[in-house]
């Protein structure tokens, strides 16, 4: 809300600007990604995470110094560069570290409840950030934004980890020559193979290709659904970030009743469903809004939307911790982050262009359609493809 704020400032009204800042965020994915995956196999995860904090807390707060005292954005693209390069460490460290905290049969149920927590924080954080920046300006929410960090950091630092099975003596030689061989791999050698284990899993890519498919619709309304709700409901942030909160509770309701009841259905044609569903209410979204510009109606399209798209993220990470093995998970995490944000960063680019010249709501219907086409196509096939069920 903070950045988004500073842009309007600066350039009100334009996808191109946005989309510029936010690509900073994204970089360090293709950069960073691959290394980091590596090291979060090596590393503590839970070290690994409140260090991460920790560092970020210092770096967002540093960016109000710069921000407002120098027309050069150029330090402010490093920090952010640096910030989310971080990031990249801690996203495959929290993913990786659930199967450490919960039993197998617990996962779903585990990965819904981070889901609900980050939604939680999405509701508190993009309604109230909104608010704030709209009234205080955007160094008080960079400095809110740094204290988050620590506090985050702080209780990461108290998680206990299950632990771990007892090792025999008789095994201590062979475990010393597998942390032996461990140590003497090279970084690159680990990267090649967390990309073999990547291509060679069936069930990984295709999961990858659904997460592409996600990220890259994800990418091509982020900035355009910025535009078109200033521009419809005529307000820079605090709409805005009240329309997020909305979005965020219903994640949080999806989140809860898929977590309650979505053992039931396989977590492809869930994620099939969510897909077409999430196209119908994106479509639906753009037309309603557009002929009834008014906060609430765009409120509750944003909950229902909320929803239906929830399920995608919770069911993805799930199959990837049911087929993935343990010592792999940073890395095959870090590669979906690659898969995911390549579609993002492609198609909010092409679609932040395509907005200068076309009205936004249609890019979100078209998007919209696309969407719920493949999800009908993905679920019609869906019983040709036995090894996904």
């Amino acid at each position: 809300m903070a950045l988004i704020g500073f842009v309007y400032l600066r350039a009100p009204g334009s996808a191109v600007e946005i989309a510029k800042i936010l690509s900073f965020t994204i970089i360090p994915v293709f950069l960073i990604g691959p290394l980091a995956g590596v090291y979060v196999d090596r590393w503590d995860r839970r070290r690994t995470m409140f260090i991460c904090d920790f560092l970020r807390a210092a770096l967002v707060a540093v960016i109000p110094l710069f921000l407002f005292y120098t027309r050069s954005l150029s330090v402010i693209y490093i920090l952010i560069f640096l910030i989310f390069s971080i990031g990249r460490f801690f996203i495959p460290a929290k993913l990786s570290i659930i199967p450490d905290l919960v039993k197998k049969e617990y996962l779903l149920m585990a990965n819904s409840l981070v889901n609900i927590t980050g939604m939680i924080a999405a509701v508190l954080g993009f309604g109230i950030g909104g608010v704030l920046v709209e009234w205080l300006g955007a160094k008080g929410g960079f400095y809110l934004d740094a204290l988050s960090f620590l506090v985050s950091g702080g209780l990461i630092f108290f998680i206990a980890i299950k632990a771990t099975a007892k090792v025999r003596i008789g095994e201590f030689g062979q475990f010393g020559k597998e942390i032996v061989g461990v140590i003497g791999k090279s970084v690159f050698q680990e990267i090649k193979e967390g990309i073999i284990y990547f291509i060679k899993q069936k069930e990984i890519r295709f999961t990858a290709s659904i997460m592409f498919l996600l990220w890259s619709a994800l990418g091509a309304v982020y900035v355009v659904f910025i535009v078109f709700v200033q521009n419809t409901l005529h307000s820079a942030t605090k709409d805005l970030g009240l329309l997020i909160m909305f979005l965020g509770s219903g994640l949080f309701l999806g989140s809860v009743i898929y977590g309650r009841f979505g053992h039931r259905l396989s977590h492809y044609k869930i994620i099939f469903l969510s897909l077409i569903l999430s196209g119908i209410m994106l479509v639906v979204f753009a037309f309603t809004l557009q002929r009834y510009p008014y906060f609430l109606t765009a409120a509750a399209l944003s909950l229902a939307l909320g929803i239906v798209i929830s399920p995608i993220m919770i069911a993805s990470n799930t199959i990837i911790h049911n087929i993935s093995e343990s010592q792999m998970m940073g890395k095959i995490f870090s590669s979906m982050e690659m898969v995911m944000h390549l579609g993002f960063i492609l198609f909010m680019f092409l679609s932040s262009i395509l907005a200068e010249r076309v009205y936004e709501g249609y890019i979100l219907v078209i998007v919209g359609v696309v969407f719920g086409i493949l999800g009908l196509l993905n679920l019609i096939y869906y019983r040709k493809m036995p090894w996904l069920n």
